[in-house]
């Protein structure tokens, strides 16, 4: 599958700030999601900004359809939707649905006013209310409703789902699958709530301090990644190879393995769990090497 999105040793730096992008690097294939995780601050925003142009890189190439974009050279902006974990449309403009469905006909030539009124059916939605007496779930599928009605080709979410109760949370993800089931689209979702990436997500990538610790598919990552469960004394006679990361609790090791099946053959004696997303991520960041 050509990717649809390529990262290419992005780098960005904030003035007065130790805060760095280091030569972050992934890609997005046509027709997957890719579920973009880490812990607040460690730059899934600042990585987003670059991709869609509202941040000048530093360093660093990102593709969008193959196509190299330059700092401060127009985008494909018809055939990328976003949607944004707050309503970015001024309380002062007064404006309901409807009007600014209106408005988007005017600016994206993709836009489909049928398909539009689809989605707010869908998400049953009042087209007449003014968008600012709206709630958190109804703002949110607004704008995943107004990102879709331009008929993209890479949808890209920042933060969307966070705040959704799951009932609102599992509408909008029956969405998502259905969007890449087109194999011309992908999804670039960055979210906290990674048992809905766990559903979803065909990739995770995962960016840590500004480095990205992995990119990979999510099946190897559940399929294959567990958690050894040992004593002190099972934990000393481990061979140091077969541990990527290990935390002490009390009396008890907790160890990351890569090949959860490998190592229990190895360790017939040691109890080893399925690792969710979660875990890796905070063995990877709070475990000792």
């Amino acid at each position: 599958m050509n990717p649809i999105l390529e990262v290419q040793n992005l780098s960005k730096q904030y003035k007065n700030s130790d805060f760095r992008l280091n030569d972050i690097s992934f890609s997005v294939p046509s027709g997957t999601i890719m579920g973009f995780v880490g812990e607040n601050g460690a730059g899934k925003t600042t990585t987003i900004g670059c991709i869609l142009g509202t941040l000048i890189k530093d360093g660093g190439a990102i593709k969008i359809f193959g196509q190299e974009q330059a700092d401060g050279a127009p985008h494909v902006r018809d055939d990328i939707g976003v949607v944004y974990d707050s309503n970015h449309i001024p309380d002062h403009f007064n404006l309901s649905a409807t009007q600014v469905a209106s408005a988007m006909g005017h600016i994206y030539t993709n836009w489909d006013m049928g398909l539009f009124n689809e989605y707010m059916k869908k998400f049953n939605l009042p087209d007449k209310r003014k968008i600012k007496t709206f709630s958190r779930g109804m703002t949110m599928k607004l704008g995943l409703a107004l990102a879709l009605a331009r008929h993209p080709k890479l949808l890209v979410l920042d933060e969307a789902t966070a705040g959704l109760d799951p009932i609102v949370r599992d509408e909008v993800l029956e969405v998502l699958m259905d969007f890449v089931q087109d194999e011309n689209n992908s999804i670039l979702i960055s979210s906290h709530i990674t048992t809905d990436l766990e559903k979803i997500a065909d990739y995770i990538t995962f960016i840590h301090d500004g480095h990205i610790v992995f990119s990979e598919k999510k099946h190897e990552l559940i399929d294959n990644y567990g958690i050894m469960r040992c004593k002190l004394a099972q934990f000393e006679e481990i061979d140091k190879a077969d541990i990527l990361t290990h935390r002490k609790r009390d009396f008890q090791v907790d160890v990351l393995v890569t090949d959860k099946q490998a190592a229990a053959k190895k360790y017939s004696g040691t109890a080893i769990d399925n690792a969710t997303i979660d875990e890796i991520m905070l063995m990877l960041v709070k475990g000792e090497k």
